[in-house]
């Protein structure tokens, strides 16, 4: 990666040479996007001039605060909360961007074994003999995992020994410390988290794909900033680093 990071910068500084004064940018972004990001906005930073200050947190939760009046320049969340939040009025008309998806996955501790989920009944097998069971309570990522297991029919059996998480980093921490077994998670977040490894994704006729998209605050206090930084999540250097950190990128023109 560090070759297309070099590049990045270089041609970043292009793309942006024509935006607004620098200044401060205030970004919410869920956590299904954050170590794609914690490695791009300083390059967004040094080209643009402008500092970058984001809040990460659930997306259900960002939306919340968003909704409450917290102050941002640009969101980064699901695409359904981008739209909703659109429709209200909290982003700005024709500001939603379409940045990246994220496929669901189960984690294991780093170094055990890992359970066979190359099928729907395979993944059966695995939930049910697995002892402790943990995903977070609010994310897209739990109701998906949810979603898989009622078709399944084994909801009911999978709740009865998940020890839920307040968010998908809770979640990497009970996994990695032995106190549960296995976990759901989105897998770029898996890959991102310390003592857990990807077991692998849920099997494709169960595969719930999470789609990320960004959106400029209709009240804006860095408006210009903020559209320069949804461009410049959507170059070709980005993709790379999304694709990099275990998503797939869903920009315009792939």
């Amino acid at each position: 990666m560090k070759r297309p990071i070099i590049a990045l910068a270089a041609t970043a500084a292009l793309a942006l040479a024509s935006s607004a004064q620098a200044a401060d940018l205030v970004v919410i972004a869920s956590n299904g996007v954050k170590a794609a990001l914690e490695e791009l906005a300083p390059h967004y930073e040094q080209a643009s001039g402008n500092k970058v200050s984001i809040k990460w947190g659930v997306a259900a939760v960002l939306k919340r605060d968003i909704e409450a009046g917290a102050p941002f320049d640009l969101a980064v969340l699901t695409s359904p909360i981008i739209a909703d939040l659109a429709k209200q009025g909290k982003i700005a008309a024709g500001t939603e961007t379409p940045i990246a998806r994220s496929a669901v996955g189960l984690m294991v501790r780093k170094g055990a074994a890992k359970p066979d989920l190359s099928s729907p009944e395979a993944l059966k097998r695995a939930v049910l003999a697995a002892k402790s069971l943990t995903w977070a309570k609010e994310g897209a990522s739990g109701t998906s995992f949810l979603n898989a297991l009622h078709k399944l029919g084994i909801a009911d059996d999978a709740q009865r020994k998940a020890d839920l998480a307040a968010d998908g980093a809770g979640a990497a921490k009970k996994v990695a410390s032995g106190e549960v077994e296995l976990g759901a998670l989105l897998v770029n977040e898996i890959m991102a988290q310390p003592g857990v490894e990807v077991a692998g994704p849920l099997p494709a006729e169960l595969q719930t794909y999470t789609p990320f998209s960004s959106g400029v605050s209709a009240a804006a206090k860095n408006a210009a900033g903020a559209k320069a930084l949804a461009g410049f999540l959507t170059r070709a250097e980005s993709r790379a680093v999304f694709k990099a950190k275990g998503q797939e990128p869903i920009a315009p023109g792939l």
